[in-house]
Formats: structure tokens, C-alpha cells, sequence
């Protein structure tokens, strides 16, 4: 089924791009650890188990993580009826709607597609946004379901996650356990941490550009579809500013979903970091509204005149 929410040209090659080039470098990873290996069988075991457990349970994990839970129609009605609002003018399924119990401010969707996704609000969110305001972050998560950059996200970082844990495991069986090893064994699992922390850098990289652009072209779909950019803007600039004076130490455990949050939980604007953010800059996002907003007033004036 194909949403109202705008296409994006720009979004979709993205994606394509990233995932074909992560494809590349996932069938040399594999092929590379089974020549390390020397054992096909554990290779692929290893790497069918964590593709099935992230890419099914993955929204179950975001959940769990975020202490998310799902909530029917009588237990939020004015949540519901926003939601059921935009799904039916966007023409697309509504996804389970959860909340969680934090109070930092912030939304994501996760979810395979958009038959099987769940949008989350927390209940500092909830407490803290205009309806309005409210209704812009919803368009935005949705807009992610209905472009499939979600799933896409969720794939691309199988990889990262992969060479992540293969880095992780090697690490400690080196260091607890390497007195008793020769030569050739020491080399090998040498050789498979350097592979894998490589792989997981050029994953890293390819899924925080990404990820950027999916939160710009998130905007600019919710900002079409709501025809009220500025509810947007002020939503953005009101969650980033309270979540600028959340404790660091409070939103460390957030921080490993930012990927899928609506503002990431840093509590700063990144600096010459920004290269490995999962978000654009606030600036950026806010100067984009402007100019969404100004189009559509520009739109709208030959209505009034006519």
C-alpha cells in the first residue's frame, strides 16, 4: 500500500545506495570470517541467529530497553484519535501505539514495516507538547513507517551490531584466555578483531549519513502532510531544549537508540562531531521548516486572493 505521505526521490536512493554497499561489505565480512574461521557452519549459525533476533524482536528490544509499553484506545483516547487522524489521511495502517514511562521527552517508531510497527511516545513528551505540536512529532514517526527507512535502518545496523559483538567476544577470549594459545591462533584472532572492528566503522559511517538525511526527509514529509511546519519547529525546539537539561548520566541508557529517536539524547548540539551523529543539527532542521512554511504560505495566497 502506498501512503499520502510526500516521496522522497532523494530518501530512497539513499537508502539503496547505503544498503547496497553494506551488502558488499557484509558478504566480505562473512567471507572473511570464514576463512579466519575455517568453519562455514559456525559462521553462518552465528550470523543467521542475530539477523533473525534483531530484525524480528527488534522493535520488542526498543521496547524493553525504553521500558515502552503498548496502551489501548481507552487508556490515551486523545493519543489514539491524533494517531487514527493521521494514518487516515496519510491512507496507511496504524501502527500499535506504546508509551513509556520517562519523562525525557522523545518519540520513535521501530518495526519491519508498516504492517508490523510501533510508534512510541514518552510520557514526558505527552506532558509537555501543545496538541498541535504533538501531532507533528506523530507525522514525523509515521512518515519514517510509511518511507520503510525504519526497516532499513534496522537491517543496515545488523552488520554494525555483528562485528560489534564478534570485536567484543574476541576482545575478552584474547584477554582471559590467551596464555593458552600458540602463535597461529593468537594471529587469527587478531586477524578476525581487525576485520571486524574495520566493518563495523564503515558501518557506522554509512548508517549515521543515513540516518541524518531520514530525519530531514522526516520532517519535511510530517510538515506536508500536517501543513503546519511551525507546530513541528516548535515541537523540536521545545523537546531539545528540555532534554539539554536532562542529567548526562540520566540519558546514557537512551543514548543506544538514538538512531530511532525524534531528537537524539545527547543533551548538546554536536560540534566537529557531528560527523558520526545520528541527527542533523537543530538549526538545520529548523531552517528547513522555515522554509517549508514559507512555500506553503506562498501555495496557500493565490487561494485567499482568488
Amino acid at each position: 500500500m502506498r501512503s499520502r505521505f510526500r516521496s522522497d526521490r532523494r530518501l530512497t536512493v539513499r537508502m539503496t545506495v547505503t544498503m547496497f554497499l553494506l551488502g558488499l561489505l557484509y558478504v566480505a565480512f562473512v567471507a572473511a570470517l570464514i576463512v579466519l574461521l575455517k568453519s562455514w557452519i559456525l559462521v553462518a549459525v552465528l550470523v543467521a541467529v542475530m539477523f533473525v533476533a534483531q530484525f524480528w524482536f527488534s522493535d520488542k528490544i526498543a521496547m524493553f530497553a525504553m521500558r515502552g509499553h503498548v496502551v489501548e484506545r481507552e487508556q490515551y483516547p486523545e493519543l489514539h484519535a491524533v494517531v487514527d487522524r493521521l494514518c487516515a489521511i496519510a491512507d496507511m495502517p496504524k501502527p500499535v501505539i506504546a508509551v513509556s514511562e520517562l519523562d525525557m521527552p522523545n518519540a520513535f517508531a521501530t518495526g519491519r514495516n508498516p504492517d508490523h510497527a510501533v510508534v512510541c511516545v514518552t510520557t514526558g513528551l505527552l506532558r509537555r507538547l501543545e496538541p498541535a505540536e504533538l501531532e507533528g512529532v506523530l507525522a514525523h514517526e509515521l512518515s519514517h513507517v510509511a518511507h520503510k527507512d525504519v526497516a532499513v535502518i534496522t537491517i543496515a545496523s545488523f552488520l554494525g551490531v555483528i562485528a560489534g559483538l564478534i570485536v567484543r567476544f574476541m576482545f575478552y577470549s584474547q584477554l582471559f584466555g590467551g596464555g593458552r594459545r600458540d602463535q597461529n591462533t593468537a594471529a587469527i584472532f587478531a586477524a578476525v578483531i581487525g576485520v571486524s572492528a574495520a566493518v563495523y566503522a564503515i558501518s557506522f559511517l554509512l548508517i549515521r549519513a543515513l540516518s541524518r538525511y531520514r530525519e530531514l526527509a522526516a520532517d519535511r514529509a510530517a510538515a506536508h502532510l500536517t501543513g503546519r511546519p511551525s507546530a513541528l519547529a516548535s515541537a523540536l525546539t521545545k523537546v531539545s531544549g528540555e532534554i539539554a537539561r536532562i542529567p548526562t548520566k540520566d540519558l546514557r541508557t537512551a543514548q543506544a537508540f538514538n538512531a530511532f529517536y525524534f531528537t537524539p539524547a545527547t543533551g548538546k548540539e554536536p560540534g566537529i562531531e557531528r560527523i558520526f551523529s545520528t541527527h542533523p543539527p537543530l538549526e538545520q532542521r529548523l531552517a528547513q521548516l522555515g522554509r517549508i512554511s514559507a512555500e506553503l504560505g506562498e501555495a496557500a495566497a493565490p487561494e485567499k486572493t482568488g
